[in-house]
């Protein structure tokens, strides 16, 4: 199974070309520290210095400031932003789906209820009432995303559940006396994980879009260094300096590419009948 799946991945040219350019992206928030050792925030050169020179690869912002230090440095919060909101998410939505989905009723209903006053308000609005209000730091970007973000995977995770408590393995093992806890752990959710994972690699993307977007309204971590402060504080200059907007926002692309070209390869992988559509 695992050999099969790996095939099926790779059959995916843009799925494996999306691997390439995420472990790039990793490789780069590893060593950010060994490739650039000063800090982002320093000045390391001439103001409006252009890409391509000598003392900065990439150009200098207003302030003197290496472009490329700030991109390598802004990888870590964006990845980390994006990978830890999407964990709390998931953890939430696959907690709630499949309480709800398991047991039905009027447990179902109230927490279909309780996502459904989530997903009245739209997202981005949510994300920049709620950091605004606990003002803008990497916890409240963080806790922000999550909270917009979980609804769509409990309701995901939820038909999962409705469909697969009424199988034959589950009844079994309802019969044999096995717990709630057991029945929902070892049985149903190992069988939901396919669209969990795929729509988790999505998600990231999702969240790391969304911590730009913050971070260019000047609502993100005034203390941390990202792809979206970068490009924010190079609006009022995209004439004179493009590169400054240019470089951070190609990062922001390239990632966000890579993980849905991912989130694609997946869902082919784990659908068989997509794997032999693709054959045929």
């Amino acid at each position: 199974m695992p050999t099969d799946f790996i095939r099926a991945f790779q059959r995916n040219r843009g799925a494996v070309f999306g691997v390439v350019v995420l472990g790039l992206m990793l490789l780069l928030a590893i060593f950010a520290d060994l490739l650039f050792p000063t800090s982002p925030w320093d000045m390391t050169a001439a103001p409006f210095t252009p890409p391509f020179d000598a003392s900065a690869w990439l150009g200098t912002d207003t302030l003197g400031r290496d472009i490329a230090s700030g991109i390598a440095h802004g990888a870590r919060v964006s990845l980390l932003v994006g990978v830890v909101a999407t964990a709390v998410a998931v953890t939430v939505g696959v907690l709630l789906g499949a309480i709800a989905g398991y047991h039905g009723g009027r447990i179902d209903s109230a927490i279909v209820h309780f996502t459904e006053l989530f997903q009245t308000i739209p997202n981005f609005v949510l994300v920049v009432v709620t950091v605004a209000i606990f003002t803008p730091s990497l916890f409240s970007i963080v806790g922000a995303i999550a909270l917009v973000s979980w609804p769509p995977l409990a309701r995901l995770v939820r038909g999962e559940f409705l469909s697969l408590r009424e199988r034959e393995f589950v009844q079994a093992a309802i019969t044999s006396g096995q717990s709630t806890t057991t029945i929902i752990l070892r049985q149903i959710l190992p069988n939901s994980l396919s669209p969990i994972i795929v729509s988790a690699s999505l998600m990231v993307a999702t969240s790391i879009l969304l911590e730009s977007s913050l971070s260019f309204l000047g609502l993100g971590d005034p203390n941390a260094m990202t792809w979206g402060f970068m490009i924010g504080s190079a609006r009022t200059v995209l004439r004179q300096a493009w590169w400054m907007s240019f470089f951070p926002g190609v990062a922001i692309l390239l990632t966000v590419l890579a993980l849905n070209l991912i989130g694609e390869g997946l869902n082919d992988a784990f659908n068989p009948r997509l794997r032999r559509g693709r054959r045929t």
